[in-house]
């Protein structure tokens, strides 16, 4: 290698020409043609010329001569056609040197020029020959043709990157409403933005995605939520979570067409073999809303004591085991309630039709009969297929109204509380917390209340609930047939026995107790205070209640059942479903509260404090059961279970964000 040779190098994707002007051991020094002054090795060489320059003409005067001898090379390379030669060379399955592929390319005397032009006119087109500095072997047929198909797919993707980043940078100044998402590009980069929004980078466009926001310079994806809405993909308050799990609203035509076959058929019943139950004064109690009864109450006065009748609609009777709709039971795993939407388990047609326990309407049930004394301790109990008729469809406010004047709803109550006092004894953990009530009206306007779960009529019902589901665990674990059986072991820390009216120490308490478990076979559920406990009195509503139910069937004999290992597999398989289903109703039910705090910036609620952090504490909005950081100056001092008032400082419900500080 020696002082004023042309060479040339490829420096960022381009082909540059220089010329040397020192050589010390494998290292170059060069003068390029765009007047620069490089180091390089020898191996970046891509040619060297025969021509030399004289280096004493001046760095002026040499950087012209580059950038004649560039231009000619790079007006010569306009002339090679490389597809044409790779046409006449594919068969030929070998390295082709730099010198043999010239005389290829042109006909004239070969110089130094032509063959930089073959460099540079195969390393721009590198789809037909593999490029190794100064040799070329063509590629196959096949290869190219998987090349081309991916140069076309890339000019279509940056087709899109551009188009959908102009479309983008248009929506964000469109008004409500007036974007159209007419032909199939743009409704194409509408669904992939909205995956990417969904699903972030499980989704399979994602990075196709990620270039359109960044070619548009959006920096935040969220703000494509009211993209969404100007489309109309999205509704203002649009349920996410909905759609990221892909929970089905609707029943397909299948499903439809089924439950209506199914109602015709309970038209005119067959009770025949069952316990007539029709004379006893039945009465459901449930939310004034509520349009799927699944369980209804009796009560009979014994000489010493009472015989208590829960009495649960027997779904099993009308509902087959791997029916098409018993399958979509099983997929959805339980009905879902929010404030501005109801999921129903099973179509309307059978939860608030034939399936619900609805006033003098004769119903097949399982009734739980059970005898017990003055202190609500179970004697004797009869598990039995029934047909009942309810007589009174009771609210809880109609029951709070009435404990003192009605003598049905005043045993009811007193065997509840003399109940709930026996699971105390047995070291039941009460947890006495309000339920938040959301209410969306008609006209969009938000209501908030405040539910207290000790009401008589809610005390009532729920302590009955968990006696009929005790005596079902024990009927089914002395049966020795597999279930959806519950358990809890106890809790971590135990704060306080009996029960206490402190909403700081039973929210506290809560959090200490251990997960429940669902298993095929009975162990004691330590915060109910029970040795063994199913829940069977939802089958409408939970397909878990279901299971359990047609376990209680199978034992009576009205089908077979399913076996242990069955058992198994569904809760392995209904878990995960019916984690999906707890989130999304509390993080619904959380987005409409702070839907509502949204309006309320400013205004004063009651707090209390959870837990002492280094610059702030936890608190608990109790008018809302809302958790929230609250940042405290150097020198106030709160301590956990201490009550403060606080204001709303801001609130976003979309981003999940409620901040308060110390009023």
């Amino acid at each position: 290698m020696e002082t004023g040779l042309v060479v040339e190098f490829i420096d960022q994707e381009k082909v540059t020409c220089a010329v040397v002007q020192e050589v010390k051991h494998q290292r170059l020094r060069l003068l390029t043609e765009t007047n620069r002054e490089v180091s390089i090795s020898t191996n970046r060489l891509c040619h060297k010329s025969t021509r030399t320059l004289d280096p004493f003409l001046g760095r002026t005067r040499l950087v012209e001569i580059l950038r004649h001898i560039a231009e000619k090379r790079r007006e010569l390379s306009r002339q090679i056609k490389v597809r044409e030669i790779w046409e006449i060379l594919n068969t030929e399955q070998e390295w082709i040197d730099i010198s043999t592929m010239a005389h290829f390319c042109f006909s004239n005397d070969i110089t130094s020029d032509h063959e930089s032009a073959v460099i540079r006119a195969f390393f721009q087109n590198r789809m037909y020959f593999k490029f190794d500095h100064d040799r070329f072997f063509p590629i196959s047929q096949e290869q190219v043709q998987r090349l081309v198909e991916a140069q076309q797919e890339a000019e279509r993707r940056n087709r899109l990157i551009e188009r959908g980043a102009a479309w983008l940078k248009h929506a964000f100044h469109a008004a409500n409403g007036s974007l159209r998402v007419d032909d199939d590009p743009i409704r194409f980069i509408v669904d992939t933005l909205k995956s990417y929004y969904l699903f972030d980078n499980e989704t399979p466009n994602a990075q196709l995605a990620k270039d359109i926001l960044q070619r548009a310079e959006v920096k935040d994806p969220d703000k494509l939520f009211d993209i969404f809405v100007k489309t109309g993909d999205f509704s203002p308050d649009e349920n996410l979570d909905l759609l990221r799990y892909g929970t089905p609203i609707h029943f397909g035509p299948e499903c439809e067409a089924h439950a209506n076959t199914l109602r015709g058929k309970c038209t005119d019943p067959d009770f025949g073999g069952r316990l007539d139950l029709t004379h006893l004064s039945i009465l459901t109690i449930d939310g004034q809303s509520t349009l799927d009864y699944d369980d209804a109450l009796s009560i009979e006065t014994l000489d010493d004591g009472y015989r208590v009748g829960v009495h649960i609609v027997d779904v099993g009777h009308i509902l087959q085991k791997e029916d098409p709709l018993d399958k979509e039971a099983r997929h959805r795993a339980s009905s879902i309630y929010l404030p501005d939407l109801k999921i129903p388990m099973l179509p309307s047609c059978l939860s608030e039709g034939v399936c619900s326990l609805k006033a003098e309407h004769e119903r097949p049930a399982i009734s739980i009969l059970m005898e017990v004394d003055r202190m609500a301790k179970v004697r004797s109990y009869r598990i039995e297929p029934s047909v009942i008729r309810v007589k009174r469809q009771l609210s809880y406010f109609d029951v709070n109204q009435i404990i003192d004047s009605d003598a049905d709803i005043a045993v009811l109550y007193e065997v509840a509380r003399q109940y709930r006092e026996r699971r105390l004894e047995a070291g039941a953990i009460h947890i006495s917390l309000p339920d938040i009530s959301v209410w969306i009206g008609d006209n969009g306007e938000i209501s908030v209340n405040r539910i207290n779960r000790e009401s008589p009529g809610r005390m009532l019902v729920a302590e009955l609930m968990i006696l009929a589901n005790w005596v079902m665990a024990r009927f089914l674990a002395d049966h020795g047939m597999a279930a959806v059986f519950r358990s809890q072991p106890g809790p971590r820390e135990r704060l306080y026995p009996g029960t206490v009216s402190s909403v700081f120490l039973n929210y506290v308490q809560r959090k200490l107790l251990s997960r429940f478990i669902i298993r095929s076979d009975p162990e004691p559920h330590a915060s109910l205070g029970v040795d063994a406990y199913v829940t069977a009195t939802s089958p409408i509503r939970k397909y878990t209640d279901l299971v359990t139910q047609r376990q209680i069937r199978s034992v009576l004999g009205l089908e077979p059942g399913y076996t242990r290992e069955e058992i198994d597999r569904l809760i392995q398989e209904i878990q995960q479903p019916l984690l999906q289903v707890s989130r999304i109703q509390h993080q619904r039910n959380r987005y409409w509260l702070l839907k509502y705090l949204e309006s309320q910036l400013g205004h004063k609620y009651e707090a209390v404090v959870l837990q002492k952090k280094r610059d702030a504490v936890q608190v608990l909005l109790t008018d809302f059961m809302l958790e929230c950081e609250m940042p405290i100056s150097g020198g106030i001092e709160l301590k956990p279970g201490s009550t403060v008032q606080v204001k709303i400082q801001h609130v976003s419900a979309r981003r999940n964000m409620l901040a308060v500080y110390l009023s």
